[in-house]
């Protein structure tokens, strides 16, 4: 099933770090209740493999999952075999694009140059994480999509939230990894949901949907 349209009709991607596998599928039921169908599981979280195994058990025709702060070709292994579909890195590793892309999976590297865009997609990253957005700023959206491929799609991670989303689009960018201002360890589920029903929300009105 090609999922891909997920993630082109509602381009976040909720970063849901710090998440234990015993609340991984109730956590992913409000993300995807308001509208968000792509959810990562960062690796620095407790027993990450097992929740995006749990997450991808109940979601897997509805959702795209996957893992962020991958930084070895062993851990995308580790994510296929847990069910994950979707690879993204705080940097741009060839060797990590390429066995992603190998085992059919979708690769979205951290960029923070214009050198590293190019790296990135010449390996075959499917859309490049601007990683951290608020270090770089919105002025490299700008400036890097005149040489970049008229097709690449990029994504602001960082202090990115429902305050300055609009300013990001407007700035160029093509879609957000929102982590700490949708979910943090500890949150309830209804302020989970309003955060994300929040985020899409200011997403549709900023891309005129």
């Amino acid at each position: 099933m090609d999922k891909s349209s997920l993630l082109k009709n509602m381009p976040i991607i909720a970063i849901v770090r710090g998440v234990k596998p015993e609340d991984a599928v109730a956590v992913a039921e409000v993300v995807y209740k308001a509208g968000i169908r792509v959810i990562e599981v960062p690796l620095n979280s407790p027993n990450p493999f097992l929740s995006i195994r749990n997450i991808s058990e109940v979601f897997k025709d509805k959702m795209i999952v996957g893992a962020g702060t991958v930084t070895t070709c062993e851990e995308v292994q580790k994510l296929k075999d847990a069910g994950g579909e979707l690879v993204v890195s705080p940097n741009t590793d060839t060797d990590v694009i390429k066995t992603s892309k190998t085992l059919g999976m979708l690769s979205y590297p951290g960029v923070m140059t214009v050198s590293e865009c190019f790296q990135a997609l010449n390996a075959g990253a499917d859309g490049l994480k601007l990683f951290p957005a608020n270090v770089v700023g919105k002025a490299f959206i700008q400036a890097a999509k005149v040489v970049l491929p008229k097709a690449t799609k990029i994504f602001a991670v960082g202090g990115v939230d429902s305050n300055n989303m609009q300013e990001w689009r407007n700035s160029g960018v093509d879609g957000f990894g929102l982590g700490s201002s949708i979910y943090k360890p500890g949150m309830s589920l209804n302020e989970v949901a309003q955060r994300c029903e929040d985020a899409a929300a200011i997403f549709k009105k900023a891309a005129h949907v």
